[in-house]
């Protein structure tokens, strides 16, 4: 009895010292598996309420069900202030926009001088850049003109966006693009007629926004032609812009399909949305290779809602 009371005691033991073993060896793998990555974050309040101060305990980043370690919220102040914002005006605008070159203006005269501002324009499936990113806010306000009011070969603002997104060199800034478009896309038509809006090549923008990091803020501004006129594809366009948006952790604006009054209370909405944006980093588990991996990012502190990227690029283990 006492043998067999000895030998059970020592498969305890055993048993005991295995799973302490592979405790710590399982955590430690984890922990030297799990890779940082950084986002950016958009902190909104109600126009009538001041912004809280949130701090890095009041953030929660989770992926399904499992809740991440978040390792740094910090402002986009100061050293971080850094910013690319490139303004993109569709060629195929109706030239009625040049009422709102003047906000435009201001707007980009406004901006800190930690903000570098480019601004293009796009034209079959590409972007006709005339100022790249500077800190010279005159030269590139000064760069902005009148879109050509037509619709070229093969336009798509979609596709423009990912020729920018494409040729935009990485930095350690915020990447950002105000888009001015009314969103058809000439090039492939929508597809809305099946009874559900869907286009590939918004899904794409998106997917290479994410990638890159980019969010996308867009202003619906009528366009020229038969199918800027027609009511099923301006409709179809402007859901386009604010998928777009919503998916990258942008802005979209717009006052039904018709030309606003005014960009103004547009931009300084805007404005708002820069001046209260954090980098969010947080460790995440990596696949084999570079991959989006969804996530959601809520705080708990009343009257805030936080806005960002439907996904975050993860670089693959090794």
């Amino acid at each position: 009895m006492k043998s067999q009371i000895s030998n059970m005691l020592c498969a305890v033991v055993t048993m005991a010292a295995a799973i302490m073993t592979v405790v710590p060896s399982n955590a430690q793998e984890k922990g030297a598996t799990a890779v940082p990555v950084t986002m950016t974050v958009t902190a909104n309040v109600p126009s009538d309420k001041r912004m809280p101060d949130l701090n890095q305990q009041d953030i929660a980043v989770t992926q399904g069900k499992q809740r991440l370690q978040v390792t740094e919220w910090v402002p986009a102040q100061g050293d971080h202030a850094g910013l690319e914002l490139f303004i993109l005006i569709d060629d195929s605008s109706n030239p009625t926009l040049g009422i709102h070159l003047d906000d435009l203006k201001s707007f980009i005269n406004a901006q800190p001088s930690t903000t570098l501002v480019g601004v293009g324009y796009m034209r079959n499936a590409t972007v006709q850049v005339v100022q790249n990113p500077t800190t010279d806010h005159t030269a590139a306000a000064n760069s902005l003109r009148l879109p050509l009011g037509s619709t070229g070969a093969y336009g798509s603002p979609y596709l423009s966006v990912i020729d920018l997104m494409k040729r935009w060199p990485a930095t350690q800034n915020r990447r950002e693009v105000l888009m001015v478009t009314d969103g058809i896309d000439r090039a492939r038509r929508s597809l809305g007629w099946r009874g559900l809006y869907t286009n590939p090549d918004v899904d794409s923008a998106n997917q290479v926004a994410m990638r890159t990091g980019t969010i996308i803020h867009t202003i619906y501004a009528p366009g020229v032609g038969r199918l800027g006129r027609n009511y099923w594809e301006a409709t179809n366009g402007q859901m386009g812009i604010a998928k777009l948006s919503d998916v990258t952790g942008g802005e979209s604006f717009f006052l039904g399909l018709q030309q606003p009054v005014s960009f103004a209370p547009y931009l300084d909405q805007l404005q708002k949305i820069l001046d209260n944006q954090y980098l969010l980093s947080f460790y995440a588990q990596p696949g084999k290779k570079a991959q989006l991996q969804n996530v959601s990012i809520n705080t708990e502190v009343a009257g805030v809602d936080l806005s960002s990227a439907d996904a975050v690029l993860v670089p693959g283990g090794n």
